[in-house]
């Protein structure tokens, strides 16, 4: 079974939800794939002691300090790929981006390959069931775009902002350009 709350963010509403022992799922209102790595019920449970922890950890963030993740425990499903991808994600540090290419190089090493795809990190990217604590806002295209994010550029950009990033040299691509995974 797994159980879900609501925690209220200057980006909306999130839904966490919760194994019972660990975070396995945080969505913006109107994300792509929003709750799509969970195949259980659903049960409105508010009290999970996981939740206190991960919102603790979002108050901490939306206040403008770094919280560290140690005290939230996270479980995100999915293969071996998305995991690794998801766990490189978690070291990009506060306030800075990494490429989708880099990321690629990154797992190939990581998972003993000699290259990876970054279009098939860029779908792992897009798929990450834990947004904001697995950091995916901090992902960009090679030369600066702010494509891919599965909860809608406009909120990308606020969370960079918030972190600090600087903008001068990221762009949003022209109209229809844009993907939103």
């Amino acid at each position: 079974m797994v159980f879900s709350t609501r925690y209220s963010s200057p980006l909306g509403s999130l839904m966490l939800a919760s194994d019972g022992d660990c975070l396995v799922g945080l969505w913006m209102e109107g994300q792509k794939y929003f709750a799509a790595t969970v195949a259980e019920e659903v049960t409105e449970k508010p009290h999970v002691p996981v939740f206190a922890a991960a919102k603790e950890w979002l108050d901490a963030y939306f206040a403008g300090m770094k919280p560290a993740l140690s005290g939230v425990p996270l479980a995100p499903g999915g293969g071996p790929f998305p995991r690794a991808v998801w766990d490189i994600l978690r070291e990009i540090p506060y306030g800075e981006v990494m490429t989708y290419g880099e990321i690629a190089k990154k797992a190939a090493v990581r998972m003993n390959r000699a290259n990876m795809s970054a279009r098939a990190v860029g779908g792992a990217v897009a798929r990450n069931p834990i947004s904001i604590l697995i950091p995916c806002h901090r992902v960009v295209g090679a030369n600066g775009c702010l494509t891919g994010y599965a909860g809608g550029i406009r909120k990308k950009i606020m969370l960079l902002e918030h972190e600090g990033v600087d903008m001068s040299r990221l762009f949003v691509p022209a109209e229809g350009a844009a993907r939103s995974s």
